[in-house]
């Protein structure tokens, strides 16, 4: 446990208000809204009013809903400088689901933006004492006193305690040790199985002392938020750690297409950039493939000394697409294809995939590109920070990755058997995952343990790494690799329908083609890997806020 004011979390923020007072904090993305830190703090104390004004005491959960804004990082730091336990919702969450949600953590507070607000009843939240609106701070819902907790209200509030003015000098967050419980997140993983992860604040400080220890953030720092922050990925780097240190987070409220991601970096200029990986592999698609299927520059790249040439310009210009002034790159959330990542490193790109869980808030592994990240690899475990190990390996060394350390979580809320199961019994934290480590003490994660399927002789089959090549194909969007009883392998597959159209082929010429795939892919497959089947899909798959497929949705479907 990390003791002491230099990483006791509330600290963090304290000294980052008072220190950064008058520099921007956070702007909401295509509108003519900019907070400084000062103007966040102000925020921050009106909420602390609201609070007390329903009534909310020490470790009360506060729910919150809604798009990235600058409302909402108000909210969530305000609930936990309060000394309440912040409960973030992914917006994406179905109506039922976030009720479910609300009623289970126990939330008193909601703040939800007037959307998502549109599917819930309050009469199906009984403990809610309020809901406020994220869009404009107005009383959604309410049991209490309208008049007691309107904006009006809390601004005359706020107005008699600081007749003043509210400046450096007057904030004074309460005190709170690390070992309290900063938040409860809601997984929304790939088994349809949501838990509630407690979140002591030192596993949040623990990510933020990473950060600021590698010089990954600083007051300088430019970041373009469009990964959700009520994902814990999203917030510890975008968020948490870019405020800790002073720098501007500039927040996207609308779904990340690659247009609207181009633009904003082109704008902003970011200076480190955090996505998942289904961003870069489109942007690659887009930008990258065109040009290096194209016939004079395929042979070139085949040529030593000479391809150095082409890798320089295509390199050049993917690093204008993204702002042209960011250090590196960071993916995670889900595993990067294979060949992308190649060609990143051939052209070096400056990118490194880290690896992490929300259970851990999230960081577990990662190493920056300039100091010798592997391809393929996902970095090392932080140093001083976490631990990693396998356990139980086989003959080549697979097992599951099991982990500890300052970043990981207490347990599930209200779910003592889950808190069980998911750590062993000297005390690690099992990850589900199963990897390898290296010499040099890399991580590579090899699959899930769930996802994990088994041939006919007992053989270890790694579905992702099969739809990695599957999707490597041409008119493919996206894949799933799955088993039938009989022990065959099926590829479902959603085309690429743009790409379809545009190429002109008729149905029996892109069933050829999806044909001649499949033995390409079975070409480069061992015996017990083969796909017996390709079966197209009509849509894109369901997926979670980090773009991971909902396997669990699909597995009846061969």
């Amino acid at each position: 446990m990390m003791t002491g004011d230099q990483y006791n979390f509330v600290k963090l923020y304290e000294r980052s208000f008072k220190d950064n007072w008058e520099l921007p904090a956070v702007s909401d993305y295509g509108t003519d809204v900019t907070l400084t830190y000062g103007q966040l703090a102000i925020n921050i104390e009106k909420l602390h009013i609201l609070f007390k004004e329903c009534g909310i005491k020490k470790n009360d959960k506060i729910a919150l809903m809604g798009k990235n804004n600058s409302n909402w990082v108000a909210v969530y730091l305000a609930a936990i400088t309060y000394g309440a336990i912040i409960v973030p919702i992914l917006q994406d969450f179905r109506a039922n689901d976030a009720i479910h949600i609300i009623n289970h953590s126990e939330s008193k507070l909601l703040f939800i933006s007037d959307i998502n607000w549109e599917g819930i009843d309050l009469e199906q939240i009984p403990k809610i004492k309020a809901a406020v609106s994220l869009n404009d701070w107005h009383p959604i819902s309410l049991a209490l006193d309208p008049k007691k907790i309107n904006y009006e209200a809390i601004a005359n509030k706020f107005k008699e305690k600081h007749p003043d003015g509210y400046w450096p000098k007057d904030l004074h967050f309460d005190e709170r040790g690390n070992d309290c419980i900063g938040s409860i997140n809601y997984t929304s993983g790939t088994t349809g199985f949501s838990k509630g992860v407690i979140m002591p604040l030192n596993g949040l400080a623990g990510n933020i002392r990473y950060a600021l220890e590698q010089n990954l953030v600083s007051r300088e720092s430019r970041h373009v938020t469009f990964l959700p922050l009520a994902h814990a990925y999203g917030c510890a780097f975008d968020f948490l750690a870019c405020l800790a240190a002073g720098g501007h987070t500039y927040l996207i409220g609308r779904t990340p297409s690659p247009k609207i991601l181009l633009k904003a970096f082109a704008e902003i200029k970011p200076t480190i950039i955090l996505s998942v990986p289904l961003i870069l592999e489109k942007i690659y698609k887009k930008m990258i493939v065109p040009q290096i299927q194209k016939a004079p520059v395929s042979w070139v790249l085949k040529v030593p000394f000479l391809d150095s040439v082409v890798c320089s310009k295509i390199r050049e210009q993917l690093m204008q697409a993204f702002g042209g002034e960011f250090r590196q790159m960071i993916i995670g959330g889900a595993p990067l294809n294979p060949e992308v990542e190649a060609f990143l490193y051939r052209i070096k790109f400056p990118m490194s995939v880290g690896y992490g869980m929300t259970e851990c808030a999230p960081l577990i592994t990662f190493t920056p590109y300039d100091q010798g990240s592997k391809p393929l690899s996902c970095g090392k475990p932080l140093t001083g920070i976490m631990e990693v190990k396998i356990d139980n390996p086989n003959e080549e060394g697979i097992g599951e990755v099991v982990v500890r350390g300052e970043n990981t979580m207490t347990g599930y809320f209200k779910n003592a058997q889950a808190t069980k199961e998911s750590f062993t019994k000297d005390g690690w934290l099992r990850t589900g995952d199963l990897g390898i480590l290296d010499e040099d003490g890399f991580l590579y994660i090899k699959g899930r343990c769930k996802t994990m399927l088994l041939g006919a002789s007992g053989q270890n089959i790694y579905p992702e790494e099969i739809e990695a090549k599957i999707n490597n194909m041409p008119y493919v969007l996206e894949s799933l690799v799955l088993q039938q009883e009989d022990g065959r392998l099926v590829a479902l597959i959603c085309p690429d329908y743009n790409e379809v159209d545009a190429s002109g082929l008729t149905t029996e010429q892109f069933n050829e083609v999806m044909e001649d795939s499949r033995k390409q892919v079975n070409s480069e497959l061992a015996s017990y890997e083969q796909i017996s089947i390709v079966k197209l899909y009509p849509h894109e798959f369901e997926k979670t806020p980090k773009k991971s497929i909902k396997r669990f949705l699909y597995t009846n479907m061969v």
